[in-house]
């Protein structure tokens, strides 16, 4: 059986014969064992004192509770002032580690949250430390504007083949990587920590787990805070359309930015001519530019200096990102997205959503390919079903971002209620690096939710 990096092994779903010694159905608090995470986490920061791991073990299939355990891995940094209980945290994804991210609010503007709560991180089942399958990554983005249409559906259909390999070895696992199980998973954390009621804190796909944590347990739901929302109910098709949208109203927005700044980056006085600029590099260059072209604001003065050294043949044309992000999963991402969304798995219906997108959508259609990733998936989809709650709920949104347009988080509230807090930014999830952050700290303390706006980072200057 393959092990974690924990120095204790975590059963998988590739272990389904001999399982680990029974642990109760519902752990008692007494069950956790905390240590430094530096002592029993491989590749852990050696020089971290303050951030302690366990295991709590859960049921592979809360259907049968009597039957198969994994381990999902925890942390924690505790209370620095007089505590008052704990919240948890989860960072997004689907498919990324939450276990450091109780050190990353820490070091931030919300630090304050820490003083009256532990912070408490964890790895949601098949990420990172926790129980996870090896199964291989996802169908990978092509580049924005591929119109080869059979060198897409030669890589869809390797991609989908490779899925349906680890969903028929592993059947059990696969279908519980669900919203809900991870949910009660994340109430088996509760538990184990001797807590009736949990702080939540999530971001991105973070806040839907949170919107089903309080669907299912509102009761043990102290105060909840949902930054970067998603959409209430998951439709690969509509993230695709959203992101594209936004995307395009960013671009037109970076145009408009360089025009301004003309005397730096000599692109044209007005949006349309930097706009037609652009598109025309874009034409020249391909990936490399389309890349650049409707990120974040922060990224502005640099990419528009990287762009103009492109045009003026001086740029470094291999441009690309520095690396995956720490323990990030690809396959717990599809499994997650295709188990639970209701967008199509043929080829054919997935190619001309894209073709329609970038018709309408001339700059940003290329962009986002979720729905790709479930080409052949062999599972049937279980939409999410989220509901209100009595629990005092803050959401927060960001104006202008494209990955979880601010129209997703009043979707969200309409579903199941809340207060929004409104970020002027475009930065996924920014709401702990800003000084605004102070209205998470009072939210957790005093449970007083905000409908205000507060401002982002600044946009920098060339």
């Amino acid at each position: 059986m393959p092990l974690t990096r924990f120095a204790v092994p975590l059963l998988t779903a590739a272990a389904l014969l001999p399982v680990l010694p029974a642990v109760p159905a519902v752990a008692a608090p007494a069950g956790i064992s905390w240590r430094p995470c530096s002592a029993v986490a491989k590749g852990w920061d050696p020089a971290d004192r303050r951030t302690e791991c366990a295991l709590v073990g859960v049921p592979l299939d809360y259907a049968d509770p009597g039957g198969p355990k994994i381990d999902i891995a925890v942390s924690r940094i505790r209370a620095t002032g007089k505590r008052t209980g704990a919240v948890l945290l989860n960072p997004g994804g689907p498919g990324q580690s939450g276990l450091d991210m109780p050190r990353e609010i820490a070091g931030s503007h919300a630090a304050g949250i820490g003083v009256h709560h532990d912070l408490v991180g964890f790895d949601p089942r098949g990420v990172g430390y926790s129980a996870d399958l090896p199964c291989p990554a996802g169908f990978p983005e092509p580049d924005p504007g591929l119109l080869d249409k059979e060198k897409v559906r030669e890589a869809a259909e390797r991609a989908a083949e490779a899925n349906r390999r680890c969903v028929a070895a592993h059947p059990a696992f696969v279908r519980n990587l669900t919203t809900p199980t991870i949910a009660r998973d994340l109430d088996r954390i509760r538990v184990a920590l001797g807590e009736d009621k949990i702080g939540y804190y999530g971001v991105s796909w973070g806040t839907a787990l949170g919107a089903q944590y309080r669907s299912l347990f509102d009761d043990h739901v102290g105060r909840m805070l949902l930054d970067s929302v998603m959409l209430p109910d998951l439709d690969l098709t509509a993230m695709d359309d959203g992101q594209a949208t936004a995307g395009e109203n960013t671009f037109h927005d970076f145009a408009s930015w360089i025009a301004r700044y003309d005397a730096v980056y000599h692109f044209g006085t007005t949006e349309p001519v930097v706009a037609k600029a652009l598109l025309d590099l874009r034409e020249k260059y391909g990936a490399t530019v389309g890349g650049m072209l409707a990120n974040p604001r922060r990224d502005w003065a640099d990419l528009a200096k990287q762009l103009a050294a492109i045009r003026d043949g001086a740029g470094n044309r291999s441009l690309g990102w520095d690396g995956e992000p720490h323990a990030f999963n690809h396959f717990q991402q599809t499994a997650l997205l295709c188990n639970e969304s209701p967008s199509p798995r043929d080829f054919e219906t997935v190619w001309q959503h894209r073709l329609d997108r970038m018709r309408h959508l001339p700059v940003a259609g290329g962009y986002g390919f979720y729905e790709q990733l479930c080409v052949g998936w062999p599972l049937p989809a279980r939409p999410w079903a989220f509901g209100p709650g009595k629990s005092p709920l803050q959401l927060v949104g960001h104006a202008f971002e494209p990955v979880t347009p601010i129209g997703w988080a009043l979707a969200m509230r309409q579903r199941i209620g809340g207060a929004l807090l409104t970020v002027e930014d475009d930065v996924h999830g920014s709401l702990s690096s800003l000084p605004c952050a102070r209205a998470a700290v009072t939210f957790f303390d005093m449970g007083r939710t905000t409908s205000a706006s507060c401002a982002g980072a600044p946009v920098p200057a060339p």
